[in-house]
């Protein structure tokens, strides 16, 4: 008989971009939780060593693989599927739309946030503002939903194989360090 709990999740590969898109997502989603736990760990621990050790790696997923990640669906993936939805008038172009408006958003929201987080990985005692972290964590939330039930479905559906292939090599190339 099969335990549930010992089925692993296969890590997706770049061979397979928008499996690695939703990977990505779970990751964001799991640094979310991580920073509603750090709000609710600052009022009675303060900037503690655990403390600064969140806020850090909070901080080295957003600055890094999060902008990856929009520049990911911004400079590849939405321009090949806005092109799709013109030819078969779906209103899948408009929702991109309003998804480049949340990144901004989201950025912003980021900016905000990062500064009481560097503090934070300095151990100096500040708080998160429980609304700053709600209306991010939530923004990102509802973000993820939007694509993962339209947009996701719809590239998975109408992107071929050398579209994929295209978007998978720059996502690769976004992510390759060259020598300076």
């Amino acid at each position: 008989m099969k335990s549930d709990s010992l089925l692993i999740k296969p890590t997706p590969s770049f061979d397979e971009p928008v499996e690695m898109l939703k990977a990505c997502h779970e990751r964001i989603a799991a640094q979310c939780a991580t920073l509603e736990k750090l709000a609710a760990h600052l009022p009675s621990h303060g900037a503690d060593t655990q403390a600064q050790q969140a806020a850090r790696n909070i901080m080295r997923y957003f600055d890094i693989a999060a902008p990856h990640h929009h520049a990911d669906e911004e400079r590849d993936l939405f321009p090949m599927l806005i092109e799709i939805s013109q030819r078969q008038c779906s209103p899948v172009g408009e929702r991109i739309a309003s998804l480049l408006d949340e990144h901004r958003s989201l950025e912003a929201s980021w900016a905000h946030l990062r500064t009481v987080l560097a503090e934070i990985a300095e151990g100096k005692t500040r708080l998160l503002e429980q609304v700053w972290v709600a209306d991010f964590v939530g923004a990102y939330r509802g973000h993820i939903a939007l694509e993962e039930s339209r947009i996701f479905p719809f590239a998975e559906a109408c992107l071929e194989r050398q579209q994929l292939a295209r978007l998978s090599a720059a996502m690769v190339a976004r992510r390759t360090i060259t020598p300076q």
